[in-house]
């Protein structure tokens, strides 16, 4: 690739008033980015749909110039770039509606790892997390996991440090650029990560400072990138509940353990149990049996297809013998087939016994 089709990829990320669905959207209709930084506004304007008005507010000179120093960021600091087309960036991000643009790495290439678990919590936490996490993290050690959090302080801390101690690669998903890790306590933490084969993930620039904003909206990318997620502890409110409530919109699996009624930090997980938003577990293994990691199921390496699958069903066995277990997402992108249609197949192959599912969301090959 060359180093200015790099730049416009950053660029596309820069642009005054162009969030990430607007940025999909927009790319949809052009054959490549080149077009949208080399042509005229009326050309882009012919192409797009959108108003000459709203595309000189794109400050694209502005846009690139930021880009170009990025870049070169980037190459002088080991940081690698995923665009959101690339083969490199995080499919199961990829799925989600608002996912970023760009990505930004330190460390190892963890993103499209084969599990992936999210562990989230309150900052405030007590003795009962951290043990909770010290039991999770062994029991996940041999499981081929690789945790996912927010390098907060509290649950997010704990949950990185347990992952390190039990040999678990860990990536850690930044409210800030890669050169300012926040909180500034946690910057030995952020080197530990990279040094036990980690990594440190952003969305954002290396000029974006840690503001309070960001973190909110970081959430996304820890639900986003994981195949579950798991809330330790939380209180009514705060960030682990809006990583829940994403990770549910994305359709993914949430487990939360639950605590004592009569102990705030508990809280925020018993009402998820109760709204029925999580699944209550109580260690390591109820997460693992319910995603279906809790042993090697032998591959049907010579399945002889009963005569009466339909096509249909035969490609959506042929796409799932390939894979551990997919969403249905997952399953509607790789066999192009309508989701109403999908439905009725899925459920079909169900009562074949031709196909389960792990914990509700994803299905497997019996």
């Amino acid at each position: 690739m060359s180093k200015t089709s790099e730049i416009y990829r950053i660029a596309l990320s820069k642009l005054n008033g162009i969030g990430p669905i607007r940025a999909a959207q927009v790319l949809s209709k052009l054959e490549n980015i080149n077009f949208l930084f080399e042509s005229t506004l009326q050309e882009i304007k012919i192409q797009t749909g959108l108003s000459e008005s709203f595309l000189r507010a794109l400050k694209r000179e502005e846009a690139i110039n930021l880009a170009e120093k990025q870049l070169d960021f980037n190459h002088k600091n080991g940081i690698s770039t995923h665009f959101f087309l690339d083969s490199t960036y995080p499919r199961r991000l990829r799925q989600c509606i608002d996912a970023p643009i760009v990505l930004y790495c330190r460390g190892e290439d963890l993103l499209n790892s084969r599990r992936m678990l999210a562990i989230v919590g309150s900052r405030m936490h007590s003795s009962y997390g951290t043990e909770l996490i010290k039991e999770l993290t062994l029991g996940l050690s041999e499981s081929g996991v690789v945790t996912v959090s927010g390098l907060a302080l509290g649950i997010d801390s704990v949950a990185h440090d347990y992952s390190i101690k039990n040999n678990i690669p860990t990536v850690a998903i930044l409210g800030s650029g890669l050169n300012q890790v926040f909180p500034k306590r946690n910057t030995k933490l952020a080197q530990e990560i990279l040094a036990h084969g980690g990594a440190l993930l952003s969305e954002y620039s290396v000029f974006s400072k840690p503001v309070r904003e960001n973190f909110p909206v970081r959430n996304r990318i820890v639900a986003g990138l994981s195949d579950a997620t798991i809330v330790v502890e939380s209180r009514e409110k705060g960030g682990a509940l809006i990583t829940a409530d994403l990770a549910n919109d994305y359709n993914r699996d949430v487990f939360a353990y639950p605590g004592s009624v009569h102990q705030q930090y508990s809280a925020g997980c018993n009402a998820l149990i109760r709204q029925q938003k999580a699944h209550l577990v109580t260690n390591s293994s109820d997460i693992l049996s319910m995603l279906g990691w809790d042993k090697a199921r032998p591959r049907q390496q010579e399945l002889s297809l009963p005569v009466n699958l339909t096509p249909e069903e035969k490609l959506l066995i042929s796409i799932l013998k390939q894979h551990e277990s997919l969403y249905m997402d997952e399953l509607v992108i790789q066999s192009c087939i309508p989701t109403s249609q999908l439905h009725g197949l899925l459920l079909g192959l169900e009562l074949k016994g031709q196909i389960g599912r792990t914990s509700g969301t994803k299905y497997r090959i019996n």
